[in-house]
């Protein structure tokens, strides 16, 4: 199997005429950000979003602009100016203080348009990110983003607000084109899939057919046959802020839309839909449980305890379409080649612009496997892979962080 996998990876690697770039995308409840304690959170932050590297940042339960702020300046942009925001507007639906808003790379992706859809409860926030491809002039990529908050807690009476605001949402997609690409991400606070407001997302008579990638119906609630996707609570105890109650509710979805498992031009990788940090043994637990073990690390999920009471979903895309090298950090004839590949022990990487510094492995997850940093001045950087798996892996440098290299590990 082994022996087929890589050579599959071989064959797709040599055929030159189809380009692949991969679109890391997540969503994320920040709690009361940046209010909440602990302090730092902006930079325990930036520690989670290096171990994925998203290229689209949904968030909400953001306070006020300032906590945006911070989340661009540190959070994302602590390696270089390559992320932009969309503007922060107040919430104009309800009472509530807290907002979503969306981060995105600027060398993969432009803002097109934002609006608000106002609900009973919380906005819904909708974005139009149009890709840089290097044809978009003649054959461009939208992506519609929404962001939302839907109504929390259980009862009959809450049930309904997240219906009456899933119905805004629904009712919305019939304003754009048919076959438009669609990403929902948000915090649902559902407890079950028999819920109106999750079978009104899914019902195959809307305007745009939505997927839940995830693909486990049934009751999520304090149910540890459900536990790989639960998100919340990352803590027994509530503290000062969030709640508590341990690892036990799926809250935070990433919903697409149908074509993107149909579509041959941009797509969702299957299975790379994960509840980022729970490793599915953490039922009722602390995120950060020494018990918890598994692909995530006990560094990361210290982070998440830290960070919010919800762990992030996350996802990822490919398109066949190649991006246009946005990004004014570098000029038009810098290149970053890998000097042998498929590697067995020895990473070889090297530049024709001096000042390679910093490389960093992400394994097909977008999980940070290796990061390499050097002092000199020299164009080259060696890198011992000898300790991992056989696989397809990325790579970002200081110098070309908008387009990852990729390499066979043999």
């Amino acid at each position: 199997m082994k022996i087929k996998l890589i050579s599959s990876l071989l064959i797709l690697f040599s055929n030159l005429a189809i380009a692949q770039e991969t679109i890391n995308v997540m969503f994320y409840n920040l709690l009361e950000f940046p209010i909440s304690p602990p302090g730092g959170r902006d930079v325990i932050l930036k520690n989670i979003l290096n171990e994925f590297d998203p290229d689209i940042f949904m968030v909400c339960e953001l306070q006020n602009e300032t906590g945006a702020d911070m989340i661009l300046n540190t959070s994302l942009n602590d390696e270089g100016i390559d992320f932009k925001r969309a503007d922060f507007v107040l919430n104009q639906s309800g009472t509530s203080n807290l907002q979503q808003l969306i981060f995105y790379r600027s060398s993969m992706f432009s803002l097109e348009n934002q609006e608000i859809i106002t609900t009973s409860v919380r906005d819904i926030n909708k974005y139009v990110l149009k890709l840089n491809t290097t044809d978009q002039q003649t054959d461009p990529i939208y992506l519609y983003v929404y962001v939302a908050h839907l109504k929390s807690s259980q009862g009959t009476a809450n049930q309904n607000s997240r219906l009456e605001m899933m119905y805004e949402f629904t009712n919305d997609l019939a304003t754009i084109p048919p076959d438009s690409f669609v990403i929902f991400g948000g915090d649902y606070n559902l407890y079950t899939s028999s819920e109106p407001a999750y079978q009104e997302l899914l019902d195959v008579t809307n305007a745009i057919v939505m997927k839940d990638p995830a693909d486990m119906p049934g009751s999520w609630n304090n149910n540890e046959t459900f536990q790989i996707i639960h998100t919340q609570s990352t803590r027994i105890q509530a503290g000062s802020a969030g709640a508590g109650g341990g690892l036990d509710d799926r809250f935070d979805f990433i919903t697409f839309s149908e074509n993107f498992e149909t579509n041959n031009t941009l797509y969702y990788l299957p299975d790379t839909y994960k509840s980022f940090g729970n490793n599915g043994n953490c039922f009722n637990k602390n995120i950060s449980s020494a018990t918890c073990t598994g692909e995530f690390s006990q560094t990361l999920r210290n982070n998440l305890y830290s960070m919010s009471d919800h762990l992030p979903v996350v996802l990822q895309l490919e398109t066949t379409k190649e991006f246009v090298l946005a990004n004014t950090d570098f000029t038009a004839d810098t290149t970053v080649i890998i000097q042998k590949n498929p590697v067995e022990n020895n990473l070889i990487i090297s530049s024709n612009q001096v000042g390679l510094s910093t490389i960093t492995l992400y394994n097909m997850m977008g999980q940070a496997v290796k990061h390499v940093t050097q002092t000199d001045d020299s164009n080259t950087i060696s890198v011992d892979v000898s300790g991992l798996s056989s696989g397809l892996y990325y790579i970002t440098t200081n110098i070309l962080r908008s387009k990852p290299l990729k390499f066979i590990k043999k």
